[in-house]
C-alpha cells in the first residue's frame, strides 16, 4: 500500500506555474505529476523534430488541446484538432507531428513515468 502526499491535496497549479524544459527543437514540456499519475504539457511547433518512441509499460492518453496534428501509432496517421482524443496502447511505435501552431499536446501516464520525475 502507498502513502499519499497529503500536500498535493488541495493545491492549485497553473501551467504556467511548472518550470518548462525545452525537450528537442520544436518541442517544450511542463509536467505535473501526483502519487498516481502524470500529465505532461508539451508545446509543439510545425517542423519540429520528431520522436517516434514506444513504451513497454503502460498505455498514453493523449488529447490536443491547441491546434492540430496528426497522430502516428504503428504507422497510421490519425487527424487531431483542439479537443480530440487518442488511446495509444503500450508497446505501440507512436509520434505527434503538428500541422498547426500553436500546437499543445497533452499526455497522461497512469502510474507516473518515473523516467519523468524530479
Amino acid at each position: 500500500m502507498s502513502t499519499r502526499n497529503a500536500a498535493l491535496f488541495g493545491t492549485v497549479v497553473h501551467w504556467d506555474e511548472l518550470p518548462v524544459t525545452q525537450v528537442r527543437p520544436g518541442v517544450r514540456r511542463r509536467v505535473y505529476a501526483t502519487d498516481e499519475v502524470m500529465i505532461c504539457h508539451h508545446e509543439l511547433e510545425v517542423g519540429m523534430t520528431l520522436n517516434p518512441h514506444r513504451h513497454e509499460d503502460f498505455d498514453q492518453l493523449v488529447h490536443i488541446a491547441e491546434g492540430r496534428a496528426n497522430y502516428y501509432v504503428d504507422g497510421v496517421a490519425h487527424d487531431m484538432r483542439a479537443g480530440s482524443f487518442l488511446l495509444v496502447p503500450r508497446g505501440s511505435e507512436h509520434y505527434v507531428e503538428p500541422t498547426e501552431t500553436p500546437c499543445v499536446n497533452i499526455d497522461f501516464f497512469v502510474p507516473p513515468r518515473a523516467d519523468l520525475l524530479p
